[in-house]
């Protein structure tokens, strides 16, 4: 993406990136809806251009994929559910496509969501559930709620594209599907024209081959926009400024083995060999005591959003009649109990754990763990109602922070480990410069066979 444009570079990229979706796009059932035409249009206005020797923008011809409860103009936005499948067209892009747009990148495809975005397993009931790349013989959980876009990047049909972080939606799809998430500070990037789920915890993050086309489109999106209030005192910082200067230096916090009670012994080796990776790269790497265990983090949290949910989608959850998935009913109907004083308590118990946490991270620089405790199981043997697979990726929404998930090498049955770097909010190009550092001394990430 740095590298001077030329002419038709961009048509033939696009369109390379369009066959792919077509030829593997049922396979996966990662695609929601294909934008050919805008796409190869933009893509020759991108080469003219080119042939004009100027460019689009830093983004120049970058083919992405945006998570179906995203805005996109001219096409509707169903958000994973036969409950909008009559909806009509977006009037206009959601500020962050707009974004990403004016910096050169182009949408070829919408992609595949968990519906409403309520869930991390990755598992869609009513419209279908994306295959995890690295077993098309067995069918994996994605990862959710960015299923599609996490399935289309990690097995290498697209570069990069955009989805979603309540809880772990961005993190979870690209640490099961082996790909780079980053979970943006809440208040980075524009929320308007997205499908909400949880006023106080929604983020929106990019997805990635590499952490460095990560920290490209952070560039781009991030920014104040009146339309969205928590953007107007965001502290945006440069991403690329220090990028490469390495962990040298740097002070990594682990989080101790005991606050991880549902962690695979495959997940723990693979943290260890990234661990001393990262240690091999300069940093120092001592261990961190949390407040409160991850799972007590993961209970409150996913109540909190259960209850947001419910005051949008309480009337769907409600009607025994509407087309809402069984899982995500039950989901949204876990907020129904909760009365406007147990959420003031809630708000309050959130306020008072950022102010516990504030002792831990301020003895690091960063704080690591795996992203998930276990890797991607069949979907056939999952219990919808276990939310063990979010403990160690809730907090950091619950607790206003950043993250970012990056590959760290395949299990022993194949499948990718990940590894995730917590920051504080607004330190987004810290986060994303420990995982700059740590995929230099692992060395390339394998792409799955989609034979």
């Amino acid at each position: 993406m740095g590298a001077k444009p030329t002419p038709n570079d961009t048509t033939s990229t696009v369109q390379a990136a369009l066959e792919r979706l077509k030829q593997h796009g049922n396979r996966l059932h990662a695609v929601a809806e294909m934008l050919n035409a805008t796409a190869l249009a933009e893509a020759r206005r991108c080469d003219d251009l080119a042939a004009a020797k100027s460019s689009a923008g830093p983004l120049h011809g970058l083919p992405i994929v945006v998570k179906d409860i995203i805005d996109v103009v001219g096409v509707p936005t169903r958000s994973g559910s036969l409950t909008r499948s009559a909806n009509p067209p977006a009037a206009k892009d959601a500020p962050v496509v707009a974004a990403l747009r004016g910096a050169g990148a182009i949408p070829i495809a919408k992609s595949n969501t968990v519906e409403f975005a309520i869930g991390g397993w990755g598992i869609n009931r009513t419209v279908g559930t994306p295959w995890n790349p690295w077993d098309l013989k067995t069918h994996r959980v994605p990862g959710g709620s960015s299923s599609g876009t996490g399935a289309l990047v990690g097995a290498g049909v697209v570069t990069a594209g955009l989805g979603t972080d309540t809880g772990g939606s961005v993190r979870l799809p690209a640490a099961w599907s082996g790909c780079v998430g980053l979970k943006t500070s809440i208040g980075l990037v524009s929320r308007t024209g997205v499908t909400p789920l949880s006023e106080t915890l929604d983020t929106i993050g990019p997805m990635t081959e590499t952490v460095e086309i990560a920290a490209r489109m952070l560039t781009a999106m991030q920014g104040p926009d009146a339309t969205d209030p928590t953007t107007m005192h965001a502290h945006a910082r440069d991403p690329l400024a220090g990028l490469h200067r390495g962990a040298q230096g740097l002070r990594l916090a682990r989080i101790n083995r005991e606050h991880m009670p549902h962690l695979s012994a495959e997940m723990a080796e693979a943290f260890d060999r990234a661990v001393d990776q990262l240690r091999d790269a300069g940093a120092t790497i001592v261990e961190c005591t949390l407040p409160m265990a991850l799972d007590e983090y993961q209970r409150i949290g996913s109540l909190l959003s259960a209850s947001e949910a419910y005051a949008s989608y309480g009337d769907l959850a409600d009607d025994p009649t509407s087309p809402l998935g069984p899982g995500n009913r039950a989901r949204i109907l876990r907020g129904k109990g909760v009365t406007a004083s147990d959420y003031v308590r809630l708000r309050r118990l959130r306020d008072r754990s950022i102010a516990d946490f504030e002792a831990v991270i301020d003895t690091a620089d960063a704080i690591i763990l795996p992203t998930t405790p276990y890797t991607a199981p069949p979907v056939a043997d999952v219990d919808e109602a276990d939310l063990s697979y979010g403990t160690h990726v809730r907090f950091v929404n619950y607790l206003e922070l950043a993250g970012l998930a990056v590959p760290i090498a395949l299990s022993p049955h194949g499948l990718p480990t990940s590894l995730q770097i917590v920051v504080r909010r607004y330190d987004d190009p810290l986060a994303l410069r420990i995982g700059a550092a740590y995929e230099k001394v692992r060395g390339p990430f394998p792409k799955p066979s989609l034979a």
